[in-house]
């Protein structure tokens, strides 16, 4: 079995939508509660699905890293997902999902997929805290299917932080450029708690106070929040944010309506925002073009996000989409 699902030219027909597609997959029966659950990643993150290939297992690998195979001449590591999630299946996995994030590709091993479902973000929901402080996180969000089951998309992100560490050692944000004492304020928007923690802590080295959401519709009932107050005090909202920055999967809003919600209200011009995301450059800025963003910033890079804020803080560009990664 070797398939793939669509070119990125189709998908892109989704941004502005809040829609997505998403791929379900079993990690198979867990023996301690002799259950099987679903899983989901979005297909955008996808780039083909197959029977399990040879893999070269090496030395000093984290637990759950099975090795590394080759795929048409790129070296792939590979995360065994039911071992990285602590579950206890007796069969070991024989599916690879291969998965794209900034440029990079790493397979994860699975019991099974199932099938490819387009969902509206808005019925995709943040997951009660019970769930996510037993899981550690690891879900980042929550959907019913057709048949009553609950799918858990997964934060593949945490996956990638903890298994190549990324963004995680304190030397990733020694060099990131300051602001301190500039009184620059940021809305940032991550389903992720792996990146709102990046992100936090780039920030907290730069000196630029922060406002954090979980999600888009949680960001846009912030930043009408902020508007009010703005429109209260007689100031303009560029006095309470200078910036906005904004992941684009999330539940309930993604960053592609986010964005075009605050370039269609009146109250936020002039407010630059930038998307940052895991997904491919090019893809992204293409669809953040589209829906108005002025720059895309790759994730797990502190060092690029800094830079990027302060050429947007600064005003020493002009709104254009760019890659920072250039």
């Amino acid at each position: 079995m070797a398939y793939f699902i669509q070119s990125v030219d189709e998908r892109t027909n989704l941004a502005g939508t809040n829609r997505l597609e998403v791929l379900l997959f079993s990690l198979g029966k867990d023996d301690t509660t002799d259950r099987q659950e679903v899983y989901g990643i979005n297909v955008f993150k996808v780039r083909e699905v197959m029977q399990m290939p040879d893999i070269t297992h090496a030395p000093d690998m984290p637990d759950s890293v099975e090795g590394m195979t080759s795929l048409r001449g790129t070296m792939v590591p590979v995360v065994n997902l039911p071992k990285f999630c602590g579950l206890n299946i007796s069969n070991k996995p024989q599916i690879l999902i291969v998965t794209e994030y900034n440029k990079h590709m790493q397979g994860f091993l699975v019991h099974s997929v199932e099938n490819i479902l387009r969902l509206q973000w808005n019925d995709i929901k943040v997951p009660p805290p019970m769930m996510s402080d037993r899981l550690g996180g690891l879900v980042t969000a929550v959907t019913e299917l057709q048949d009553g089951r609950i799918a858990m998309i997964m934060d593949v992100e945490k996956v990638l932080a903890e298994t190549a560490h990324f963004a995680q050692e304190e030397s990733y944000f020694e060099e990131v450029s300051s602001l301190d004492g500039q009184g620059y304020t940021i809305l940032f928007a991550d389903d992720s708690s792996v990146a709102r923690s990046q992100i936090e802590r780039t920030l907290d080295h730069m000196g630029v106070a922060h406002v954090s959401a979980m999600n888009g519709a949680e960001a846009w009932t912030k930043l009408k929040e902020i508007a009010s107050r703005a429109e209260t005090t007689g100031l303009p909202v560029s006095d309470y944010i200078q910036a906005i920055l904004t992941d684009v999967e999330m539940p309930e809003m993604d960053g592609y309506v986010l964005t075009i919600h605050i370039k269609n209200d009146l109250r936020f011009a002039g407010i630059p925002v930038i998307m940052h995301s895991s997904l491919s450059a090019e893809a992204n800025m293409s669809l953040g073009h589209g829906v108005g963003a002025d720059a895309y910033v790759a994730k797990f890079e502190p060092l690029e996000l800094s830079n990027k804020l302060v050429e947007i803080l600064k005003g020493n560009e002009t709104p254009a989409l760019e890659d920072s990664s250039s």
